[in-house]
């Protein structure tokens, strides 16, 4: 009886040892980056190559690494058609099981779970662009990252002021492209979000700057990427008398529209040159090269990453990482001037002598710049510099906070 109760226990403790080591099996592990060793690279992307912004984020990463040559281990492992939900965890876990020494992940709804993923896999360093939790979370391996985008829809706008303007003179308007005296825009939008806020107002701003009386009106399409509803959007504006339109969405929807309407369209992430002949001015986008590059070298060569200020990183035309084209090319030499003003700091985006909110210019304007999560905001965002009063964008962390509703822009549906 005592040798078969040895052997029920001997048998009970091999089950249970096997049921740990099925639980083990299942954890994923990774080891500490060693300086000098070529670099395991993935990038979780919300989409895939027919979003315009997502194809942005993976021909930047197709081109840093093969720029970075044996620094980089092979090509960099490419994730598309990630949910913002459990997924983006899911796909992190993924890339760490498969060696990546590095992780960067394209859109602002997978940041609650990479964030997870990092604090889980300590020895991995996790980038995520367009979020807002780096600065407070604490995790020394998290990052967030974006760029002065806002400069380069500025000038996109100002292009776009100059083809409205001889519009105007060669009275190329009709009768609806006006209301109240003033030429009337339109913009196609994602959300009514900070990064979309302060995306649509530097525009309208740029173009106000050439044709001073000009009104905007926003419509929302609520998603990053539908192309339905960004088609309805332009259909939608054009119909009401816009004069030009640009966007802040991801598929051909809006461009497409205004070329089948022949509408002028100022376009993101990618030059649609070929794709609208007729209608397109220019465009802008973050060039994310110059941050991969970046990232992976700083890491190569055992240093932080060069540039970031409580793990957030922000890029800029000095940088390489905004940029812009304009199709008339004499309309371009102009904007390059006005590019060396943003430069060197005699020109800002954000002048609040050039625009009003509730009919004031304002002195002071605190922003949510820390986010918890609490939407109190705590920073005060309106700074003196070379003479000018401007909201500093993007100077306390890298992803937008200009959340202002300026007057002559109208937001349809938000």
């Amino acid at each position: 009886m005592r040798k078969l109760s040895r052997i029920m226990l001997a048998n009970c403790m091999l089950a249970t040892l096997l049921s740990l080591a099925g639980c083990d099996a299942g954890k994923v592990t990774a080891k500490p980056y060693e300086a000098g060793t070529p670099v395991k690279v993935g990038l979780i992307c919300l989409h895939d190559s027919s979003s315009t912004y997502d194809k942005n984020f993976i021909d930047a990463m197709n081109s840093a690494v093969s720029e970075l040559g044996d620094k980089v281990d092979g090509a960099a492992i490419i994730k598309t058609g990630v949910k913002e939900e459990i997924d983006a965890y899911n796909a992190a876990k993924d890339l760490v099981k498969q060696g990546c020494n590095v992780i960067f992940a394209d859109s602002f709804g997978h940041e609650p779970f990479i964030l997870d993923a990092a604090k889980e896999w300590p020895e991995v360093t996790f980038c995520h662009a367009t979020g807002t939790q780096a600065k407070v979370a604490g995790v020394k391996n998290f990052h967030n990252a974006f760029a002065s985008i806002y400069e380069g829809r500025y000038l996109a706008g100002y292009a776009a002021g100059l083809k409205l303007q001889r519009m105007i003179d060669n009275h190329e308007l009709k009768d609806n492209n006006y209301r109240n005296g003033n030429v009337i825009l339109g913009y196609v939008g994602a959300y009514p979000y900070a990064e979309v806020v302060s995306g649509y107002t530097s525009w309208f701003l740029g173009v106000r700057e050439v044709v001073s009386n000009v009104v905007m009106d926003v419509t929302f399409t609520s998603s990053w990427y539908d192309f339905d509803q960004e088609k309805a959007g332009a259909h939608a504006l054009a119909l009401s008398g816009a004069a030009i339109i640009s966007q802040h969405a991801d598929s051909m929807g809006a461009p497409g529209e205004c070329e089948s309407l022949g509408v002028p369209n100022v376009t993101y992430n990618i030059p649609l040159d070929k794709e609208c002949p007729n209608t397109y001015l220019g465009y802008s986008k973050i060039d994310w090269a110059p941050y991969y590059k970046n990232v992976i070298t700083s890491m190569y060569n055992g240093v932080g990453i060069e540039g970031e200020v409580n793990n957030n990183f922000t890029g800029n035309l000095e940088t390489g990482s905004v940029k812009y084209d304009v199709k008339d090319k004499d309309d371009l030499a102009i904007v390059k001037e006005i590019e060396a003003e943003l430069k060197n700091g005699t020109r800002k985006v954000f002048d609040c002598s050039k625009f009003t909110v509730d009919g004031e210019h304002l002195t002071s304007h605190t922003a949510d710049v820390d986010d918890h999560g609490d939407w109190v905001p705590e920073t005060e965002a309106i700074m003196v510099e070379n003479g000018i009063t401007f909201f500093n964008e993007s100077a306390y962390r890298s992803a937008p906070y200009f959340d202002l509703n300026i007057d002559g822009i109208t937001k349809l549906n938000a």
